[in-house]
């Protein structure tokens, strides 16, 4: 499935307890042209975030210390980060985190496990919102 967005370059920061996700993503988005930068926890990723800038985050929703929905509220609470695009990654598929999500500032919400088009379409969708080329 080609898209006409180009990815080379957009700047993703992938949060996630799972070492196996962590390295699934980090590969399939380099192999993309992203630049990729990976934290354990949202603790961890509010470190990352300001040097990093990223284009977009993706947030496990289930994770020690900051959960997905405290790191996606934090990241919106931050004037200079509230316009990033969040995409909340799950191994549930029910409504009511889907919903949670959304309050919290999430664009999108991504079921574990996911296909690598399924990633690399929430990468394009996302950057596609942010710059208003829908």
């Amino acid at each position: 499935m080609k898209d006409n967005l180009d990815l080379r370059g957009a700047r993703v920061l992938v949060i996630d307890d799972s070492k196996t996700i962590r390295r699934s993503a980090e590969t399939l988005l380099n192999k993309a042209g992203c630049e990729v930068c990976v934290a354990e926890d949202g603790f961890e990723a509010l470190g990352k975030i300001v040097s990093f800038k990223p284009d977009l985050v993706f947030v496990d929703i289930m994770m020690p210390r900051l959960d997905g929905y405290h790191t996606c509220a934090l990241i919106k609470s931050n004037p200079n980060l509230r316009h990033t695009p969040v995409v909340m990654l799950s191994s549930k598929d029910g409504l009511f985190d889907r919903a949670k999500g959304r309050m919290v500032g999430a664009q999108l919400y991504l079921s574990k496990p996911f296909t690598g088009d399924e990633l690399l379409e929430a990468v394009r969708g996302s950057l596609r919102q942010a710059t208003g080329s829908e």
